[in-house]
C-alpha cells in the first residue's frame, strides 16, 4: 500500500477520518460522515484480531505533514501511527522529501494479495470512487511500482523515528 496524499484509512484516527470526510465532493451530510467514520474505524479491528494479516503501508512525508484539523488532532494521528507500527504484523515506512522522486501516480494504491496470485487485486482511490484492477499485466505493473516506491522509503525503525520527530516538532 502506498499513499502520497493521505494517511491510509486503516491507520486513521476517528478525528482525522472525520475531517477527510468533511471535505468530500459532493458534500456529505453530518450523519453520513459519522456513518463513514464508524465504518472506517470498525474496519481497523482487523489489525487486532487474534491472527491478523500482515499489513504494510508506505506513506509519503507530504501525507504526514498535511494538517487535517488542529494541532492536537495532527499530534494524535502521528502518535497513533507510531503506536500501531509497534504491532508485529504492521509495517509502516515513510518516504521523506529528501529521498527525491519515486514513481507513483499520486493516488492511493492498495495491493491486496494472498497465497493465490491470480486473486490479487489493486484498488486505486480516485475522485469518482475506488477502481479495482485484477488483470495479470496491470497487477505486475503495480507490483513494480510498489517495489520501487518501497525502495524510496526509510526502513521501519527510521520511519518510526521520523514520525516521532514530526510529532515533537508540532
Amino acid at each position: 500500500m502506498a499513499h502520497v496524499i493521505n494517511i491510509p484509512g486503516l491507520l486513521q484516527t476517528p478525528d482525522h477520518a472525520r475531517i477527510l470526510f468533511n471535505h468530500t465532493v459532493p458534500t456529505l451530510k453530518p450523519h453520513k460522515i459519522e456513518h463513514r467514520v464508524s465504518h472506517r474505524i470498525k474496519r481497523q479491528e482487523i489489525a487486532h484480531r487474534e491472527q491478523p494479516p500482515p499489513y504494510t503501508a508506505i506513506i509519503h512525508e507530504a501525507a504526514l505533514r498535511m494538517h487535517f484539523g488542529d494541532r492536537a488532532t495532527v499530534h494524535a494521528q502521528l502518535r497513533h501511527l507510531n503506536e500501531i507500527s509497534e504491532l508485529n504484523h504492521v509495517t509502516i515506512t515513510v518516504i521523506p522529501f529528501e529521498n527525491g522522486p519515486f514513481h507513483t501516480s499520486g493516488q492511493g494504491i492498495d495491493y491486496f494479495h494472498g497465497p493465490v496470485q491470480q486473486l490479487d487485486t489493486v484498488q486505486l482511490d480516485t475522485d469518482h470512487g475506488a477502481e479495482l484492477i485484477d488483470s495479470p499485466a496491470q497487477l505486475e505493473r503495480y507490483r513494480l511500482i510498489l517495489d520501487r516506491t518501497a525502495k524510496a522509503a526509510l526502513p521501519p525503525p527510521e520511519s518510526r523515528d521520523f514520525i516521532s520527530q514530526l510529532t515533537r516538532d508540532l
